[in-house]
């Protein structure tokens, strides 16, 4: 009886090995879903970024949208658009060249009928005054039909609509604007939240790109735009955060306020005769400009 259960032990510890292997093992479809993670983690992944309605089953990742081979280029001509647009209820064609001497702020939401998009098209919508009082005027872009755009402005805002818009929503039902733009998800047969201010040249200057949980701010759109139109007037460069009415500079300004600390490291060097000669100070004339003659003051004195 000994010897009969000494053999069998063996057989049973290898099975319930197995058993134990079967029971801890994912289902390798199930395990390609969830990326290898647990059901608690799953959770996180399935909510992460990417998403356009909330409580999907599972997070479709977002694709190489390939904004390096996006027409757009900071400070390069904006890409051409035309398409048909729904402005004050009714169906027109729309494009770029019409802003010709105005500022642009060109805006792509990935569809009607969402979650997120909604609170961005409305919140630009209800303050498009404010940006046409600094000659700016604003568009809103996204794949679908000008038919389905006409639907959800006629759809009233407590139904998730978004009731009577005050600003253009063009269609790009071809996505030839979006992939121009650099914001096309092919994937996903959508567009990212691409936001692009073109100046009153038709230049392009600011590119904002988010996920898709996330909208955008129109207070920081507004500031952006304001900042760009002031560096144009006034040729100076404006600082982080700054708004108008703050402080601004110029290259020239920041240089001559430190013309008299660079006076004052040169001088124990010029002592030390480490540095002698007019070639250092015509040198210095070419980086750093002199307006009030330091500079030259400093080398008659030595």
């Amino acid at each position: 009886m000994m010897e009969v259960r000494s053999r069998c032990f063996p057989s049973a510890l290898c099975l319930l090995l197995l058993l134990a292997s079967a029971v801890s093992a994912q289902d390798p479809e199930q395990k390609a879903r969830s990326g290898g993670r647990s059901p608690q983690d799953g959770e996180c992944h399935f909510y992460a970024g990417g998403q356009v309605y909330p409580g999907e089953a599972t997070r479709v990742p977002v694709s190489d949208h390939s904004l390096h081979l996006s027409k757009a280029k900071i400070s390069k001509p904006a890409p051409y658009f035309e398409g048909t647009a729904v402005i004050n209820g009714e169906f027109k064609e729309l494009k770029l060249a019409d802003y010709k001497g105005k500022y642009l702020v060109f805006f792509f939401y990935p569809l009607d009928f969402t979650f997120v998009c909604p609170t961005e098209i409305i919140a630009f919508g209800d303050r498009i005054e404010e940006f046409r009082a600094i000659n700016t005027e604003v568009v809103a872009c996204s794949v679908d039909s000008q038919f389905t755009h006409l639907a959800w402005i006629n759809t009233p805002r407590k139904q998730g609509g978004l009731g009577p818009m005050k600003i253009p929503l063009l269609s790009d039902l071809t996505h030839q604007i979006s992939k121009d733009y650099g914001v096309y998800l092919e994937d996903q047969g959508h567009t990212l939240r691409g936001l692009f201010i073109i100046d009153d040249k038709g230049v392009l200057r600011q590119i904002t790109m988010n996920d898709l949980p996330v909208g955008r701010s129109v207070d920081e759109t507004l500031r952006l735009v304001q900042a760009f139109q002031y560096t144009d007037k006034h040729g100076e460069v404006c600082p982080a955060g700054w708004k108008p009415g703050s402080e601004t500079g110029s290259m020239c300004a920041i240089s001559t306020v430190n013309l008299s600390r660079v006076v004052d490291f040169l001088e124990p060097l010029k002592s030390m005769e480490l540095l002698t000669g007019p070639p250092l100070w015509l040198s210095l004339q070419q980086i750093i400009p002199d307006p009030a003659g330091k500079l030259k003051y400093f080398d008659k004195q030595h």
